[in-house]
């Protein structure tokens, strides 16, 4: 259908503010249409280059179209794209998960992170009989209600109260509490209060691009089991991008339940959330009509499409060397990033870890979510939209910059120099 309407006008008439799927926040005359990426770039409907930072949110670690992945899925699709079934993709995927994540003792794929958060929260309250899920300001967690409250706080309410950064969301105020990350006596001192209304401990073990204090998840592992409320780990991020068997494996430290999603499929949707098997039990049909049983369902979780991208993916993240690549890529990159701060004599600093980073304007520590938010975010917002002028893709309302196998040295120093010119227009 033909239209006199350029790309982004059309877009702003279909979307609103013109995003097809949300929270780029991006002022009307810098939207852009995409139409192809390959490697860590990204082309528009009118032939702009761009380096991709974002990289699909992070779910393209393996890079834009890459040719294991994309092979894997040109030779499942003749075959059939969903069977809503078991299938010889999922099995061998959920073998080889359950092979390098201790946590999964058992499995079941659905097709988003968000479901997979959301599972793991309703099994904690069935499996425990308690109501109250505690997680970390300023974390998220998907759409789902724990993943939206408390996620961009003021700062305003005092622990545990949730504040509900989400209209729509009301059940949350009674549903959750609300820690700080990287204090364990806060953690242990609102688990004595609550410890008998307490299902679950929900936290992403690297909170956004904040790492966690030396000892600090033993110490909440360890508090998880002295209070008896279960420990979920949220490895939509952190899964197979800070080692392959992500954040259990890098941190040591093993949870009562996991989620993933994003880089587990190789760019395509997914999701899996995985526990011990007593946990998991609790989704075994043979249950229907007790009250044991959690139900649980997804069309698309587990399609031969999704776990056939998902396990050429892991074939390409256990190519020798590509953690230590990617952990030197992000050292190289917060370092080169955070040199361009100190020449300009901008006050601020490059937090993260593995392949990820984030710049923060501020001297101060940063360790939880009120230290990130003590940076200057009107400077955040000016830079990162400076740098989108500049053709680097990103999100202009976040905060982390997403590296993956497809980048390299020249690729991070054509982004070094964008970032240093979106320095100068700033400062």
């Amino acid at each position: 259908m033909n239209s006199p309407l350029s790309p982004d006008q059309r877009a702003l008439e279909a979307f609103p503010a013109g995003i097809a799927n949300g929270e780029y926040g991006l002022p009307p005359e810098e939207i852009v249409v995409m139409e192809k990426g390959q490697g860590c770039r990204l082309w528009s409907t009118e032939g702009a280059e761009f380096l991709d930072m974002s990289m699909g949110w992070g779910s393209v670690l393996v890079g834009h179209a890459n040719p294991n992945v994309v092979a894997a899925v040109q030779a499942q699709a003749p075959n059939g794209s969903n069977f809503a079934y078991l299938n010889s993709q999922s099995l061998a995927l959920a073998e080889e998960i359950r092979s390098i994540s201790p946590a999964s003792e058992r499995l079941r794929f659905c097709a988003s992170g968000t479901e997979a958060t959301m599972y793991c929260q309703r099994l904690a309250r069935a499996f425990t009989g308690r109501e109250k899920i505690l997680k970390f300001e300023g974390a998220y967690h998907g759409a789902n209600e724990a993943g939206v409250t408390s996620l961009f706080a003021s700062g305003k309410v005092n622990f545990p109260t949730p504040e509900l950064t989400s209209a729509g969301t009301p059940a949350a105020a009674r549903q959750l509490l609300v820690a700080p990350y990287n204090d364990i006596d806060a953690l242990r001192s609102i688990l004595s209060e609550y410890k008998d209304e307490t299902a679950a401990i929900l936290m992403e073990p690297l909170q956004r691009c904040t790492p966690p204090r030396e000892g600090y998840l033993q110490a909440v592992r360890a508090a998880a089991d002295e209070f008896g409320v279960l420990l979920i780990f949220d490895e939509v991020v952190t899964g197979f991008r800070l080692a392959y068997g992500g954040a259990q494996e890098y941190y040591g430290v093993v949870p009562d339940m996991v989620a993933y999603g994003k880089a587990l499929g190789g760019g395509y949707p997914i999701g899996a959330f995985g526990g011990r098997a007593d946990i998991m039990e609790m989704v075994n049909e043979h249950r229907i009509g007790g009250d044991d049983y959690v139900w649980m369902a997804s069309t698309l979780g587990g399609n031969p499409i999704s776990t056939a991208a998902a396990n050429a993916a892991l074939g390409v993240f256990r190519s020798e060397g590509t953690y230590n690549r990617l952990h030197g890529m992000g050292q190289q990159l917060r370092e080169k990033m955070g040199a361009k701060l100190s020449d300009r004599g901008i006050t601020g600093q490059i937090i993260g870890d593995g392949p990820l980073a984030q710049v923060v304007f501020s001297s101060d520590p940063v360790f939880d979510y009120r230290s990130t938010k003590k940076g200057d975010s009107e400077k955040g917002r000016a830079m990162m939209l400076a740098l989108f002028r500049r053709r680097v893709f990103l999100n202009p309302m976040g905060t982390k910059l997403y590296l993956s196998v497809a980048h390299d040295d020249a690729a991070i120093d054509d982004l070094i120099e964008r970032f240093d010119s979106a320095l100068a227009e700033i400062h």
